[in-house]
């Protein structure tokens, strides 16, 4: 009987061997493309680049840790609870794959250098897989002051065209993106010529401007009629729409954009706006946008309210019923520094639960727009369910405040307060919606 262990033993030890041998570039480049360059590229948030085996076989010794550690690729959502089309975690499989190859010294193999450059050129001019038809930017590159302040700037975008586009993918431009926390947009349909899409400021500073209210009140005749509403995180690359979905973007109207600076150290300069891609074929079903809780739906009914007691771990829910059928495409869930664990599902009227997001450890650093595998539907009269934690204890590590302080939070994007917020990218469902692949 120990000979055949033995020779199963030495089999296994020679095959783990051979295996390791046989990896090279081309077997890991596929998962560093799909599982890290999202932000390993230039202009992304992450300190270096990805993207060529050059890019690569300088930094193993680093690679190695955080992927033993399970610090890389950043990945905080449950797949146990529901797994996601944009899923950047790695797969034991792909682990394994990617330490043979490091411990084997990183053979290249006979991968061409060409096909790097290529990805390179790509990379450096859009996340999607050819180039925008439309680029809305600001026109004045804005410099953010570096004394270590958060910043909340709101960029006006206006814009004209002889017909309205229908799109199917929307990606944020920026110049630098380390610098971004987040961005918010939303697309105003403003037909009437006789409101003038230029008046008014193109830049308006809500934390340092006194009068920064006063000026986006007198915004208030550009925002009636509200197209889109979507938002960009680092680690997002493009929000894209499956065949025949999309939204209209009109003639005549204006972006606004909202960007949520990091504090900086040093001053830098931002040029921000969105990458369109047009849809040849009109579109055939309508995607929106849904935000709840903070800031959105449902705001008043967050119970306990968002006031968090300094030294206390707190739970606190919403219930927000639908009143359509839906077919959810994402899911955005947000909280910030003192956010510890966020839950979201529905339940429908024949009382079955829909997982929608669980977020076990949330981290204010790493935030994720959401893409489910295929259309899921949320039957009319559904309850949406928001189920969030939070720790105002000196014990988390991200509180702003030591010692702790009472933290209320009421429409206040600060990151210093507090959200309790779900955005969902949905249609109005049809059937055979469920069959509906995102992937």
């Amino acid at each position: 009987m120990k000979t055949p262990f033995l020779f199963l033993f030495v089999f296994f030890i020679k095959t783990q061997s051979l295996f390791a041998q046989q990896v090279t570039y081309k077997d890991v480049e596929p998962i560093f493309t799909n599982k890290c360059v999202a932000c390993h590229r230039p202009g992304e948030s992450a300190p270096f680049t990805l993207i060529s085996y050059q890019d690569i076989s300088k930094r193993l010794t680093t690679i190695k840790k955080v992927i033993d550690s399970g610090y890389m690729p950043p990945w905080r959502a449950d797949n146990h609870y529901r797994s996601f089309a944009n899923d950047r975690s790695l797969t034991e499989a792909e682990k394994e794959t990617i330490l043979a190859w490091i411990d084997n010294k990183a053979p290249k193999g006979n991968y061409s250098d060409k096909a790097d450059a290529s990805k390179l050129a790509m990379l450096n001019t859009t996340g999607y897989n050819r180039k925008p038809d439309l680029t809305l930017k600001i026109d004045t590159s804005y410099t953010v002051i570096g004394d270590n302040k958060e910043r909340f700037i709101v960029f006006k975008i206006p814009f004209e065209s002889d017909e309205a586009h229908a799109i199917e993918a929307i990606e944020l431009y920026s110049n630098n993106k380390k610098i971004i926390h987040h961005i918010n947009y939303g697309f105003y349909d403003v037909a009437d010529p006789s409101i003038d899409i230029h008046r008014g400021a193109s830049m308006i500073n809500t934390t340092d401007d006194d009068a920064g209210s006063s000026k986006l009140r007198e915004q208030a005749s550009l925002k009636r009629k509200m197209t889109y509403y979507t938002g960009w995180i680092p680690g997002t690359s493009v929000e894209n729409y499956p065949k025949d979905f999309g939204w209209t973007l009109p003639k005549r109207g204006v972006v606004l954009i909202t960007a949520h600076y990091s504090p900086l150290a040093a001053d830098e300069s931002s040029t921000v706006g969105v990458n369109l891609f047009f849809r040849k074929d009109p579109i055939k079903r309508d995607v929106r946008a849904i935000s709840l809780g903070s800031g959105g739906i449902g705001e008043k009914d967050i119970h306990p309210p968002l006031f968090l007691l300094p030294n206390d771990v707190s739970r606190h829910t919403l219930q927000v019923q639908t009143q359509e059928d839906q077919s959810i495409m994402y899911v955005w869930p947000h909280m910030h520094f003192l956010g510890k664990e966020f839950f979201a599902y529905a339940i429908t009227p024949q009382k079955d639960t829909i997982n929608l997001v669980h977020i076990p450890q949330w981290d204010f650093r790493w935030q994720e727009l959401y893409k489910l595998k295929q259309l899921i539907k949320i039957p009319k009269g559904s309850v949406i369910h928001l189920d969030c934690t939070y720790d105002n204890t000196a014990d988390n590590p991200f509180n702003p405040n030591n010692p702790p302080k009472p933290i209320f939070s009421f429409g206040d994007m600060n990151s210093k307060n507090e959200m309790m917020t779900l955005l969902m990218i949905y249609s109005a469902y049809q059937q055979g919606d469920e069959e509906v692949s995102l992937e």
